[in-house]
């Protein structure tokens, strides 16, 4: 009798990540121990109207992970419904960040969509550690944006993304 081998789980953390938070790092880490493989998909979302590309959050999403030292991480752009994109990767798991009962509200109806479009595929929500729930990437730009100090939000490298951002499309306010 051979013993059979468990399938890979695959777990998807999207988002559009502009920036990448230190919110964000916490969910990563944490979703990774939870599956084999963790792909963070980092999509487009014109709605939010982002301060960075795609390509330039990617890039900025691929340097923090490789800066957290986890091996079971990989980066990947998409810009396609959830539950095709999870599809494509082979993954059984959609992992969600919540910060607050808003948070939740907006996710649960979400994710109850997601099932209606594929039920195999579970969605499980991570709360923010609680010295993170505040943090919200719309916040950090608009602080950054007035003139704030975004360090505490964000890493060094992406503050300083940010920060030269600011500088070249100009800040706000007359602080």
């Amino acid at each position: 009798m051979s013993a059979s081998k468990n399938p890979e789980r695959v777990g998807i953390y999207p988002g559009t990540f502009d920036p990448i938070t230190r919110g964000h790092a916490d969910i990563i880490r944490r979703a990774a121990r939870l599956v084999d493989r963790l792909i963070i998909g980092v999509t487009t979302n014109p709605s939010k109207n982002p301060m960075f590309s795609t390509e330039e959050r990617f890039a900025m999403v691929e340097r923090e992970v490789a800066g957290m030292g986890i091996d079971n991480v990989d980066v990947v752009g998409f810009n396609a419904l959830l539950v095709k994109f999870a599809q494509k990767q082979k993954a059984t798991v959609i992992i969600r960040g919540l910060r607050a009962v808003a948070d939740f509200e907006y996710e649960y109806q979400m994710a109850g969509m997601n099932q209606q479009l594929d039920d195999d595929i579970e969605t499980v929500f991570l709360m923010a550690d609680v010295s993170l729930q505040p943090i919200a990437s719309k916040l950090v730009k608009e602080i950054a944006l007035y003139g704030g100090d975004i360090g505490c939000f964000v890493s060094p490298e992406v503050r300083d993304d940010v920060v030269a951002r600011v500088a070249k499309i100009g800040p706000k306010g007359d602080y």
